[in-house]
């Protein structure tokens, strides 16, 4: 009891609330004694997202939870640990706080195999997702849900909030030919449900159509444990649970609410613009040695986008390809986070570079491969680069999601 008030306490100097309004499925799941998992030999897919309201990692609660036995651990990008930095690929180890085997899954194989897999009874997921189809871990989740359903496992998945809401869901479909780890399901960008949600979907819909979209859909034995108290008009903030970074450049969850606004233009791989990386506002902030600070802030105030602030920046990288070099820019504010777009950022910020340095062209480059992954299509650059508007792509890219809207409804865990 004394250790537990001295956590609540630490929580709350940390900025948390000590009487959080949402559980997250792995307390639901500990506070009905583990019931779906008893006798079973589970295997687990986490990484440091995966704790509890007193930061207990699910590892060591499910290795030591009664009637359990936790068996393999599933590794993620980054690492079940985090001790991975992005884009590193993981090797097969040993976990040394409870000895157990851990698997990669993001390494020589982003599927886990027949023999990963054997004398699993189930497959436990418990990962904090950012609500944007490029981010990977849904991807892992379904490639997960996928193999297990060739190999007789179940999945169970834990659910966790969706730090953008339950209400945004902007972007295209993921067409044919550009399904991607950054792209493996036919969904929006942004798709406004839990984790927990997103496999009920790709179960209910059959779009578990592997890695490249190419294969037969399956469907697995699955389990989804929801959260209490969550709802769909809830940004992270709003949960009273901590923010455990799910990868490094996400430590806060504002940056979760920036990955989709400013991650679009992230991919044009540094030789466009900085958006934070390397600083500390990723995602949050457009800017390179070249733009007049005030001159980009007055082009993008006149576009009087509904919800978005722009104020002026100055900053130099600590590291990354532009370390050490004084950028110029904006950072963005939400003034009204309902009424914004958050996807559209992306082009209206390059658009409104286009606008005053037009040599600064982002495409025509090997990285045109990488963006048309990203948004599932080559169309949305096809549109866009003619003229550099985004009134010439707006309605290609929102022309999904009305549709999707209506069949996602049916999987809602939550109002």
């Amino acid at each position: 009891m004394v250790k537990s008030k001295f956590i609540a306490l630490a929580l709350l100097f940390a900025g948390v609330s000590a009487f959080a309004q949402v559980k997250p499925g792995v307390e639901v799941l500990r506070d009905n004694g583990f019931k779906e998992l008893q006798g079973k030999r589970v295997g687990l897919l986490t990484n440091p997202s995966g704790v509890d309201r007193e930061l207990r990692s699910t590892i060591d609660i499910l290795y030591s939870a009664p009637g359990v036995k936790l068996v393999k651990l599933f590794a993620p990008e980054h690492g079940v640990r985090g001790d991975i930095y992005a884009g590193g690929h993981a090797d097969d180890t040993i976990d040394e706080a409870t000895g157990l085997p851990v698997l990669s899954m993001y390494g020589k194989n982003l599927t886990p195999t027949a023999e990963m897999l054997e004398g699993l009874d189930v497959v436990v997921y418990d990962i904090q997702d950012v609500g944007t189809r490029s981010y990977t871990f849904i991807s892992a989740m379904g490639l997960l849900m996928r193999a297990c359903a060739q190999n007789n496992v179940e999945v169970m998945v834990l659910d966790r909030p969706n730090p953008l809401g339950g209400l945004k869901v902007e972007g295209n479909y993921v067409e044919p030919g550009y399904f991607s780890y950054v792209s493996e399901f036919k969904i929006p960008y942004v798709y406004g449900l839990t984790p927990g949600e997103v496999a009920l979907l790709i179960n209910g819909e059959m779009i578990n159509c592997g890695i490249k979209g190419d294969q037969e859909p399956l469907m697995c034995n699955l389990t989804v444990v929801p959260m209490k108290g969550w709802k769909r008009s809830m940004t992270y903030d709003k949960t009273g649970l901590p923010w455990i970074l799910p990868s490094p450049q996400v430590p806060q969850e504002i940056n979760a609410i920036g990955y989709p606004c400013a991650g679009i233009v992230g991919d044009f791989s540094g030789h466009y613009l900085n958006i934070g990386v390397g600083y500390t506002l990723p995602f949050q902030v457009f800017a390179a040695e070249w733009i007049d600070a005030e001159s980009l802030k007055k082009t993008l105030d006149g576009y009087k986008l509904p919800g978005i602030a722009w104020r002026t920046i100055h900053y130099k990288p600590f590291f990354g390809n532009c370390q050490g070099k004084l950028l110029h820019g904006v950072q963005y504010f939400f003034t009204d986070y309902k009424k914004a777009n958050l996807t559209l950022i992306n082009f209206y910020v390059m658009q409104a570079v286009h606008e005053l340095y037009p040599d600064h062209n982002p495409y025509g480059t090997k990285s045109d491969s990488m963006t048309d992954k990203v948004c599932g299509t080559k169309t949305v650059r096809e549109l866009f680069s003619k003229d550099f508007r985004v009134d010439d792509m707006k309605e290609f890219w929102m022309k999904d999601v009305k549709e999707f809207r209506a069949i996602s409804k049916k999987y809602y865990l939550y109002q």
